[in-house]
């Protein structure tokens, strides 16, 4: 490896970025790779400051007080940051040795390397677990729920014990839909048939059946849509089942829609519930998770009327969309 050339082969495989700093006027040079990852003309030099300005803002104190303080540290570093060019974002690593080991005459060598995949999967990891948990916390609360519903009207342990048998059946299958096992996604199906397989578990079998009302247009579901628009009448139920109209033995559903032009609009309207005295401060984890879905899944959207006497929620849906 003591060929210039096999080294130059070996960088351009790595995709590695060469940078040399001046410790004394605090410019950089770069190789033409390091300049294409910063987005910037190829020059001679370029300030340390001027890198600086394309740091993104809540990286950009953590990076130059790391730099600086890799001169009286010894050892190899790491920094991770992001830059910003224009609406992308980009995760660099920069490293290299501290405490002026190696430093030739005032200039200190390392690389910068693009880690923007890794990073994005890691934050996929962290969103997934962050949902896992979501939702085991969630299964928890609703098994509690839906015990302390089927009580409200069983008369015997044996008729309580087959309700609620049959209502988590029923979660289940509502489950299945959310997220379905590779292999096993179902085909396109009815709208209204849909929502009243994913809100089963709700609704009362006894004297006071008919609590949860579905009306909305005769049309069908693509496969991906289902499985989308699933997740979002799952938490929202789920949410209910804790805090709103399904948590009261007086409290009813009513989901509308209409079809408006080129879209759906389905409206999740509650009564009966709860009174709600403001809206919350804070959305909770699943309810982001859902608007962010119907944004970027359904290319929809989905917001939040939280009345005094219940949560009206509103869904917008492309209707060539639904198909997919």
């Amino acid at each position: 490896m003591g060929n210039p050339e096999h080294l130059r082969l070996a960088v351009e495989a790595a995709c590695v970025a060469l940078w040399s700093w001046n410790v004394d006027d605090n410019s950089l040079s770069m190789d033409r790779r390091a300049f294409e990852l910063w987005g910037l003309t190829p020059a001679d030099t370029v300030a340390f400051e001027d890198l600086s300005e394309r740091i993104h803002p809540a990286d950009r104190d953590r990076v130059r007080e790391a730099f600086m303080a890799t001169r009286s540290v010894s050892g190899s570093y790491e920094i991770d940051f992001r830059i910003m060019l224009r609406d992308e974002i980009r995760w660099i690593s920069a490293r290299g040795q501290g405490a002026d080991a190696g430093i030739v005459n005032s200039t200190m060598f390392g690389i910068f390397l693009d880690v923007t995949g890794r990073k994005q999967a890691e934050e996929g990891h962290e969103l997934l677990a962050g949902e896992m948990s979501h939702r085991v916390k969630n299964l928890l609360a609703i098994a509690g729920s839906l015990t302390q519903l089927t009580s409200r009207t069983a008369r015997t342990i044996v008729e309580m014990t087959t309700e609620l048998t049959q209502r988590l059946s029923a979660l289940g299958r509502a489950h299945d839909l959310v997220r379905p096992l590779p292999g096993e996604q179902g085909k396109a199906a009815l709208l209204g048939d849909l929502i009243t397989v994913l809100l089963a578990p709700y609704d009362e079998t006894a004297a006071f059946s008919g609590r949860i009302r579905v009306a909305v247009p005769r049309m069908g579901v693509g496969e991906r849509t289902a499985s989308t628009l699933a997740m979002v009448i799952h938490e929202l139920a789920t949410n209910s089942v804790k805090h709103g109209a399904l948590s009261s033995a007086a409290g009813m559903l009513d989901i509308s829609g209409k079809l408006d032009d080129d879209h759906l609009q389905l409206t999740w309207a509650e009564t009966g519930g709860p009174s709600i005295p403001a809206a919350p401060a804070h959305r909770g984890f699943g309810l982001k998770m859902v608007e962010r879905s119907v944004q970027d899944q359904l290319g929809g959207s989905l917001t939040f009327d939280w009345q005094t006497t219940g949560l009206v929620a509103a869904l917008r849906i492309g209707k060539s969309r639904m198909a997919s």
